[in-house]
């Protein structure tokens, strides 16, 4: 199922209880399970036959409690039951690498971000998002009691304080933040690289930009962080699905099952968070002294950063078109994209199946 990648030098430059949502969503060695009890074709549950090849799965980093889904999807056989064979889920280098990879063509799913699709579509490759994971982003701004010396409760608060981020989008949107609460000139804003927080904990900076695992990681060192939600007041998206736009053209029905086993696998995980956590585990030894973090990050994720109104309305994985505008005009305005792009043709909902219980009803099933 990958096609022959193409201009490879670019690399270079409804309210179900606990007891009955475990029977519907099914788990390791579940069989044929159906989203509502009901029985459906090991070969699929929309096409009743399997989808030919194999599919890849490369994720934007290492594998992660952010990642929970789709492990544990492969885990519990729900692309299986959707006639998709899911030969492996590799480790990415990055969200920008994940998304040209996309683009090339060099595999079928990848795990990227909003600002990432925009930027390699305007350098003339077409990955386009196929699914929004996280709806909101999962930036923070976060500090400790310590290093604040007090709550940090609200933006107002970081009129006067040092504010510490690393590079790329995380930078731009705590700007757009604190320019949206009014407080942008008010605020002294420092490059901490790859260093923010142990900048942080040293009590170098009063506050960072990061994303919420590096809270959780502050946390985990015997500190109390508070932290405030970037998305929470800008919108903007943190993981999507993206796939190559001719692929899955001429493959739509690998990509609907993709979407489907997913949201499935993240609903199954949100009803489990200790198990779906073991999963990640089982399939990634090396985060089993970091196993409390990782199910933190999920835990996190899963309650803060994938649901909403428009999940609620539309279903998960929904796209709407100012989370993509918002993002879009902030990399203009910092001059990071490579050319023109049209902010409207990068994603599409046409692949999500919101008649199938786990993506349109995502919100009643957790």
């Amino acid at each position: 199922m990958k096609p022959t990648a193409t201009r490879r030098g670019f690399l270079a430059a409804a309210g179900t209880g606990v007891a009955g949502l475990a029977g519907c969503l099914g788990g390791t060695g579940d069989g044929n399970g159906g989203a509502d009890g009901d029985t459906v074709s090991p070969t699929g549950t929309t096409t009743g036959t399997p989808i030919p090849g194999e599919s890849s799965l490369l994720l934007n980093w290492k594998p992660s409690g952010l990642h929970v889904p789709y492990f544990a999807a492969k885990a519990n056989g729900f692309y299986e039951e959707e006639g998709l064979t899911l030969a492996e889920i590799q480790t990415g280098e990055g969200s920008t690498f994940s998304a040209k990879q996309s683009g090339l063509g060099n595999v079928d799913f990848a795990v990227t971000s909003s600002d990432q699709v925009l930027n390699v579509n305007s350098r003339d490759l077409s990955p386009q998002s196929v699914g929004v994971v996280m709806q909101k982003s999962p930036a923070v701004v976060f500090s400790t009691r310590d290093a604040f010396g007090d709550e940090l409760t609200s933006v107002d608060q970081l009129a006067g304080k040092t504010v510490g981020t690393g590079p790329g989008m995380v930078r731009m949107l705590t700007t757009l933040l604190l320019e949206d609460a009014g407080v942008r000139e008010d605020v002294e804003m420092v490059d901490t690289g790859y260093d923010t927080i142990q900048q942080l904990l040293s009590g170098k900076i009063d506050a960072a930009g990061g994303v919420f695992g590096d809270a959780i990681s502050a946390e985990a060192q015997d500190y109390t962080v508070d932290s405030l939600a970037v998305g929470d007041r800008i919108p903007s998206y943190g993981h999507v699905i993206a796939t190559n736009r001719e692929w899955a053209g001429s493959n739509p029905e690998a990509v609907r099952a993709f979407l489907r086993a997913t949201a499935r696998g993240a609903a199954w995980a949100q009803q489990r968070p200790g198990e779906a956590t073991d999963l990640l585990i089982d399939a990634n030894g090396v985060l089993e002294e970091s196993r409390d973090q990782q199910r933190r990050k999920w835990e996190t994720m899963a309650s803060e950063f994938m649901l909403g109104d428009t999940v609620a309305e539309h279903g998960w994985g929904w796209s709407r078109s100012e989370p993509w505008q918002v993002v879009h005009d902030a990399l203009a305005e910092a001059d990071a994209l490579g050319g023109d792009v049209d902010p409207a043709t990068v994603w599409t909902n046409e692949y999500l199946d919101t008649d199938y219980r786990f993506v349109g009803s995502y919100t009643d099933t957790v």
